[in-house]
């Protein structure tokens, strides 16, 4: 699995050094940041729906309130997500992340391999056919207006640049002067992914989101992923088993 892996991995970096990296360069020097403010919170905003049925599946009642409120809010006075009121002092709802993938770890289903795929990067089995379920959502909340190409296609290319942009300094900590970009890419991603679904069991995490920031260094894949503790933790579950590469 590794050396497929790898080869996805080197190909997918050649892609990226080419074209995508410096287009999504472009479109954060270029672009005014309104213009990219917008087009990130309309693309969150349309994934509003998905986090708060994973939410509502989780248990967990008064993030899917939140969600809902927050979604409700942006789509009406945020003119359809473009502005993100719901985050301000005057509503004070915060933008949270969630997915099928995540409900899955939540009840306990192994994350499976981890792979790396062309277009889709780092992912495990897990992740995969979580986001199939994400994307399947959509046409459900929205129509299936919003698989028709002339919306699909500008909403895709948008998003890998916005998400490209978004992770730009993590990606070059990943990739940049260390012995093993792939190997550093994937404990990373699964590290990371990880610590989400411990979050939402309960487990003992760092106070910053496992999204927020890159390794300083190379790091290794433990058997336990760390995860320091946040004040009046719960009693730790049994922990999802660490995939195979």
């Amino acid at each position: 699995m590794r050396a497929v892996n790898l080869q996805a991995f080197n190909a997918t970096q050649a892609v990226d050094d080419a074209l995508v990296g410096p287009i999504s360069l472009a479109y954060k020097k270029t672009v005014p940041s309104p213009f990219r403010s917008g087009v990130h919170n309309v693309l969150y905003n349309l994934r509003e729906p998905v986090v708060f049925v994973n939410f509502v599946l989780q248990h967990k009642i008064g993030k899917a309130a939140e969600t809902f409120a927050r979604f409700a809010i942006n789509s009406t006075i945020g003119v359809l997500g473009i502005f993100d009121f719901a985050k301000r002092k005057t509503f004070k709802l915060p933008r949270r992340s969630n997915g099928f993938a995540n409900t899955f770890g939540f009840y306990g289903i192994p994350s499976g391999p981890f792979m790396f795929l062309p277009i889709v990067g780092p992912t495990t089995v897990r992740d995969l056919f979580g986001g199939a379920l994400d994307r399947a959502i959509m046409p459900l909340t929205f129509g299936r207006r919003i698989t028709r190409p002339e919306f699909a296609v500008p909403f895709g290319v948008l998003g890998v640049l916005d998400h490209r942009a978004e992770f730009d300094e993590t990606l070059h900590t990943l990739h940049d002067n260390v012995p093993d970009p792939y190997a550093n890419t994937r404990a990373f991603y699964l590290q990371r992914r990880q610590a989400e679904i411990d979050h939402l069991r309960g487990r003992n995490i760092s106070n910053s989101s496992p999204m927020s920031e890159a390794p300083k260094g190379p790091i290794r894949l433990k058997s336990k992923y760390p995860t320091p503790p946040i004040p009046a933790p719960v009693p730790p579950v049994d922990p999802v088993p660490a995939p195979k590469d």
